[in-house]
């Protein structure tokens, strides 16, 4: 393999990369602040950020707070033209974003100012990660972690031979973060549609009816406990001494297993069937509640049958309960009933407790139809996730194999 020439390539593309220094193909540009207590330099129209504006943005549109001309010309500060990479260099060196409007910046930054004909802005934003690294490593020296101008401008770097391939490598990042962006938005938007609803379509403040309902429904919600409405079952672990009680096909759930997906498809600890017959065994549908320890509140739900841990309450609906309906409920009632394990000396809440929580339910049908709108809701959380992370990973494979 060619240690000068990345593995894949667009097409067209043979020659072999060049080493250069950053500050032959870039201006490296610091920044400055107005003295702060003279008001004529403040809240003028020019945008002027700090590295804690710096988050999981691609582009700066607008900063928090702005300088004046004048606050420009008696600062350090320096405007930076329109495709400018920002660059923090102090503590938490190496968040990045690129500019879409001239501004400057604090004293936080080496600003990035790409030569015309010589370096394309999203080329360089998308080798964020090994701009970091070298941050990082020439930083690391001082007493106070910082990254000077001077040590930005003299990092090496491969480069392609022609503007125009690194302007095609540019264009393709570009496209594949705006797909990852534009997937998480649609996640983060429709799990705010959730938290919104979950506050709707049950009752609150001591109503027996929700404020959004489904057409057809006007009945008042009726009230039991927890325990007269379902089964709960706290689980139990199998002797780890028995080695053949483990390393089987059999699900075994524990807290670990419950991340910030709704259904328990695959856990770290697998159990053989005679040690799944020593467990409490739990059919589809199970709705699973953290019950102690750090993740105590979190909740999940079975697809095939399982059995848990002793951390664990499951709760199995009765006949006249619909699955995804208390399932939801427990997700909306969980910050409440995670109250409860405050009062214990040890946060615990035991099945004794759990079983006395009061709670709210209509006709079975009505159930239905508000179980299966949350489960459709996490059906897309999912996808859009999925999709996100599947983009997420060809990226970060596509920087390993398009650079040298």
């Amino acid at each position: 393999m060619d240690v000068d020439k990345p593995r894949i390539r667009f097409k067209g593309y043979t020659d072999a990369w060049e080493q250069c220094k950053l500050g032959e193909i870039a201006e490296i540009v610091g920044g400055g602040t107005p003295n702060t207590n003279v008001d004529a330099y403040w809240d003028g129209d020019i945008d002027w950020y700090a590295p804690a504006e710096i988050g999981e943005q691609i582009y700066l549109k607008s900063s928090q707070r702005k300088i004046t001309k004048e606050g420009l010309n008696k600062s350090s500060a320096k405007i930076l033209p329109i495709g400018a990479v920002l660059f923090t260099s102090r503590a938490g060196i190496g968040k990045t974003a690129i500019l879409t409007h001239e501004g400057c910046t604090n004293q936080g930054f080496q600003s990035i100012v790409p030569q015309k004909d010589k370096l394309d802005s999203y080329f360089i934003f998308s080798r964020s990660e090994e701009l970091k690294r070298y941050g990082e490593t020439v930083g690391a020296g001082s007493t106070f972690v910082e990254v000077s101008g001077k040590q930005m401008a003299n990092m090496y770097l491969m480069m392609p031979k022609t503007m125009e391939e690194q302007q095609i490598i540019g264009a393709y990042f570009a496209r594949l973060d705006h797909l990852i962006t534009l997937h998480q938005r649609k996640c983060d938007e429709t799990k705010k549609l959730k938290k919104y609803m979950l506050q709707k379509m049950f009752p609150q403040n001591g109503a027996n009816v929700p404020e959004i309902r489904f057409d057809g429904f006007t009945d008042a919600w009726e009230q039991r406990k927890l325990n007269d409405i379902s089964e709960i079952v706290t689980g139990t672990t199998p002797p780890t001494k028995e080695k053949n009680n483990y390393g089987g096909v059999k699900l075994f759930v524990s807290p670990a297993d419950i991340q910030s997906n709704r259904y328990v498809n695959n856990t770290i600890t697998t159990l053989t069937d005679k040690g799944f017959d020593l467990g409490r065994k739990l059919r589809p549908g199970t709705s699973l509640f953290v019950s102690i320890g750090s993740t105590i509140g979190k909740v999940a739900q079975i697809k095939d049958f399982a059995t848990t841990n002793q951390q664990i309450n499951a709760v199995i609906p009765f006949e006249f309960m619909d699955d995804d309906y208390i399932f939801s409920m427990l997700e909306k009632e969980a910050t409440t009933i995670k109250r409860l394990s405050a009062q214990q000396a040890v946060p615990i809440i035991n099945k004794r407790t759990f079983g006395e929580i009061e709670i709210m339910y209509p006709s079975k049908e009505e159930q239905k139809k508000i179980g299966r709108y949350f489960t459709e809701l996490d059906h897309l959380i999912t996808l859009h996730q999925r999709k996100c992370n599947g983009l997420k990973k060809i990226r970060k494979f596509m920087l390993q194999n398009m650079f040298v």
